[in-house]
This record gives C-alpha cells, structure tokens and sequence, in this order.
C-alpha cells in the first residue's frame, strides 16, 4: 500500500440499501418517500469515521475501537454499517500511526470495502481535520473525490442505520449542518467551584447531541481551517465549529435509541447482545421449487405462525433470478429443503453462495438442512446411510464459520396439506 495522508487498501464492490426491518444485522431503509435513489438528489456523500482515540474511560490496554465483539473487532461493525450504504462514495477512518497496519489487517479480514486511511490528530478535531483534509483533493498522492456533504460518525457507533444518516444528510443539503438529538436521560447540574450545586437545567429544554451529523462540505472544512488552536485542542461539537466560524445553525434531527455509544467495559456486553438479538431476527427458507403447495413452503408458514417474533422468508436456490444473493445479505439464518434429492450439490451450490458472499467472515450462519423421504417406501436406516456426506460437509463447513445441521423428515409423497404431514426428525449432525 502506497504511503501518503490517505490510502485505500481495497477496491469497492457491491452495497445493499434494503427495504425498512428487512432483518438485517445493521438494517438499511427505505431511501426516500418518492423511492427516489438519495444521491440523485443529495450529489456526493462521504463519511469520516475519527478511530485515534486511546479508550482511557473503558480502563483497558486495547482502544476500544479494537476491543473485539463476538471475536470481531468493535470498528468492524461500524464500517459494515456505513459501507452497506451505496450513497456513501467514500469512507475516510482517522487512526494513529501504531494503529495504521492494525486497521489495514481488519479491512483485509474483514472484506470492507470503500474504505480509505488518513493518520489521527492528537485531538478528535485533529483526527476529523486530518480526514476532512484527505477528502479536500490538496493531498498529494490521494485520489479520493471531494464530496458536496460529508458525514461525521464515531467509530465506536455501530448501530448506526442508513434512515438517520439520510435524514441528516438531507437537512445539512438543506442547511448547511445538521446532526442527531436524543432527549437527556439525566439531569445535566452546573457546580459551584466549591463543589455545591450552582444551577440545573430544564430537560425537556435540553438534548443530547449525537452522531451521525452532516455537513456541506465546504462549510465544515472551511470551520476546520478557521478554527483556533484552543477548539482544536479542547472542543468535541462539530456542529458548534460550524456555527462560530460558519455562522451555520445546525438542523437538529430526532435519533433513535441506538445511537449510544460505546464508552464502558460494560458496553461491550450490551453491545454483543443488540448484535446478537439483530442478527437472529430473520430465517429464509431455501426450496428448490416454487410450487407453493411443497414443504418448504409449507414450512414457511407453519415457522410464521410458530415464530411470531420471528421474520420468516422463503426463496428459490435459483442463481438465474438473483434472488437469493438479496436474501444472503439480509439474513444469517437459512432452512434449506430438499424433497426429492438426496446428494449434496443443492447444499454445496447454497454453501458457495454463503462463501462468495463473505458474510461468514463477519457473523456465524446457521444452515439447517431439511430432507423430506417417505420411510414406507424407504427404510429409514438406508436413507441415513445415504446422508453421511453431511457429517462430513458440517466439519468443513464449520471451518469457514458456518453452523451446519441436518434433519430427515418423514414425508408421504401423497400429502396434500401440512396437517397430513407426518413428521418425525433425526438428527445427523451438529
């Protein structure tokens, strides 16, 4: 990788802004009321994400940028959400030097794409300055594009969803500047030098100012080029620079609850389990028919009555239509039916789709194949015979972080109804 203020060690590829609860793990929403793509009316977006910060107020060694999640580093999460947004062209994260190839390792691991380095500040002003610096296009040797609005986002914000960032985006094309608000959760006091109570302020007055904000891009850089030696040193508001040096008052836009940040150790737990929770919210069913009165589609809806807290969803391993590649990036979670056939390359043909996809690489996928056989006309026994392969199939499988498991389901062939179904299920493997 090339040396330099700024370097993209990756290529892009391709993004995905789905539809609103699609189930994904950071979910993407619907991009505008007239269904209008946001970058034909909001031009060029690109994001600075400032990663230079030590973690002291977690009291631990590692930032907490790094501190990992689900064995996956904290940072890595925060840019899958931002990258799944395809109106976001480029994606700057500041990091200090000693954290330079540490960051380059995390990108390659992890498949990000979009993803461009610039070195941190002493200050988070610094960091954002430095990376608002390596989209202005005066660096040498950085062929980043200068963008007409640039997002601001902590690194150490992954919940972060594409329907907030839209809404900032378009009130600062409004604007000039706007960011997240949340209402207070506590009193904020003012104390008096010797330690008492000097005043408190009105809460339903006051809000939280949050991440993402949004910027026109020349108006923040020019706040930044403007700014004293003393807000860049001591400041933390973006949206107060913009203001001082721009004379910009800031649109303030209502968040939602998961714009918290992570701050404490104990965030760290809470943090893996809204992961967790997210990541668990859709099953797809994958048939190799469309025919709606098979079993896979049967399941389905037996699943959806079962699983009301669940999202339920079906498709067609059919490569041709594209439909399963959409599912693939919105759900970790399949049930793969086979009535008919009992050799593997169904199951190969979807485990290869998982693996094109890289989605193993950031969360464990839960694979659940399904085998549907008429015992009476079938033993039983010779039939588990026949299914060996998938003992086999779970362990390589598992090595590429995916959780595969078989069932047989004894099927009459002429059932006509899910109630006729007979069903008794053997585990194969785990």
């Amino acid at each position: 990788m090339e040396s330099g203020p700024c370097s993209r060690p990756a290529e892009p590829r391709h993004c995905v802004s789905g539809r609103a609860g699609a189930g994904l793990a950071f979910p993407a929403f619907p991009l505008s009321a007239a269904g209008a793509e946001p970058g034909s009316r909001i031009g060029t977006v690109a994001a600075v994400l400032p990663a230079g910060g030590c973690g002291e107020r977690m009291g631990v060694r590692t930032p907490k940028q790094f501190c990992r999640v689900l064995e996956r580093p904290l940072i890595s999460y925060t840019l899958q959400a931002m990258e799944r947004v395809c109106w976001i062209k480029d994606i700057v994260v500041t990091v200090t030097g000693e954290n330079m190839e540490a960051m380059r390792s995390i990108i390659q691991r992890y498949g990000h794409k979009r993803i461009s380095l610039a070195e941190a500040g002493a200050t988070r002003h610094r960091s954002i300055f430095n990376g608002l610096k390596a989209l202005a296009e005066d660096q040498p040797g950085c062929e980043l594009t200068r963008p007409e609005v640039v997002i601001i986002h902590d690194a150490v914000r992954p919940f972060v969803e594409e329907d907030i960032l839209l809404r900032v985006v378009l009130a600062a094309k409004e604007h000039g500047a706007a960011g997240a608000i949340r209402p207070l959760v506590s009193t904020v006091v003012s104390p008096s030098a010797d330690g008492h109570l000097d005043h408190s302020l009105d809460r339903a007055k006051h809000r939280a100012s949050e991440m993402p904000q949004a910027f026109h891009f020349d108006v923040i850089y020019e706040a930044y080029q403007k700014c004293s030696d003393f807000d860049l040193e001591f400041g933390t508001e973006c949206l107060q620079l913009a203001l001082k040096y721009c004379h910009r008052k800031a649109k303030l836009v209502e968040g939602t609850p998961d714009l918290w940040k992570v701050t404490y150790k104990q965030d760290l737990c809470a943090a893996e389990a809204m992961i967790k929770e997210k990541i668990s919210q859709e099953i797809c069913v994958v048939v190799n028919t469309k025919d709606e009165e098979s079993v896979g589609h049967l399941l389905e809806e037996v699943l959806r009555n079962e699983l009301n807290c669940i999202k339920v969803t079906s498709t067609v391993l059919d490569r041709t239509s594209g439909d399963i590649e959409n599912f693939i990036d919105q759900c970790y979670s399949f049930i793969c039916v086979n009535v008919v056939s009992s050799e593997s390359r169904e199951t190969r043909k979807l485990l290869s789709i998982l693996e094109e996809s890289s989605l193993p690489l950031l969360y464990p996928v839960v694979v659940v194949l399904v085998h549907c056989f008429d015992f009476t006309v079938v033993p039983l026994a010779q039939k588990m015979e026949n299914l060996v392969w998938i003992r086999e199939l779970a362990k390589e499988a598992k090595g590429r972080n995916v959780l595969l498991s078989g069932v047989l389901l004894n099927h009459s062939q002429d059932c006509c109804c899910s109630s006729d179904c007979q069903v008794k299920a053997q585990m194969l493997c785990g």
